[in-house]
C-alpha cells in the first residue's frame, strides 16, 4: 500500500485498526510516533547497486490506555509529514515493537489495515547457483550457496 492509498482510505473510517496476519491487533491505544522517508542504498550479492525508498510509519504503545488515534488525526499527521519532509507517494513500511523492531508491509481489508510479514530475499538469484527447485521452495540464499 502506498501513501496516496492510505490517504484516500482514512476519511471513510471510524477507527484506525492495524491487524497482524494471525488475527491479533495492535492495541487500540497505539501512537504513530514517526512518519518518514527511508532511503536504502546498497549492493546486492551479485554486485548490482540498488536504491530503495519507503515511507515509514512507526507504531508505539504507551501506558496511556485511554489514547485513541482517529483517522482524521492520522491523515493530518501524514499531510504534515508530506509538507515538512517533502516526501512523495511511496510504499509504506510499518515498524512495531515486538521482541525487536519488527517491519511489515501494509495492506487494507474492509475496515482495517493489515500488517503483512516481510521476508529477506536474494536479489541476484542468477548468481547464487541454487537449483531452481530450491528457489521455488525456499526463496532464500544459504551459506555456501555462492550468493552471500
Amino acid at each position: 500500500m502506498n501513501l496516496e492509498e492510505i490517504k484516500n482510505i482514512l476519511p471513510s473510517l471510524n477507527d484506525v485498526v492495524f491487524e497482524f496476519e494471525n488475527g491479533t491487533t495492535v492495541p487500540a491505544h497505539f501512537h504513530v510516533t514517526e512518519i518518514g522517508e527511508i532511503t536504502k542504498k546498497f549492493i546486492d550479492c551479485g554486485g548490482t547497486l540498488r536504491n530503495e525508498k519507503v515511507i515509514n510509519f512507526q507504531l508505539w504503545n504507551a501506558n496511556d490506555e485511554d489514547h485513541r488515534l482517529k483517522p482524521m488525526k492520522l491523515l493530518n499527521i501524514i499531510k504534515l509529514s508530506e509538507k515538512k519532509l517533502n516526501i512523495g507517494n511511496g510504499e509504506i513500511e510499518v515498524e512495531f515493537q515486538g521482541k525487536t523492531i519488527e517491519k511489515y508491509d501494509l495492506a487494507f481489508s474492509g475496515n482495517r489495515f493489515l500488517l503483512k510479514s516481510k521476508f529477506t530475499d536474494c536479489l541476484a538469484k542468477d548468481n547464487c547457483g541454487i537449483p531452481t527447485e530450491k528457489l521455488i521452495t525456499t526463496n532464500t540464499c544459504s551459506p555456501g550457496g555462492g550468493c552471500c
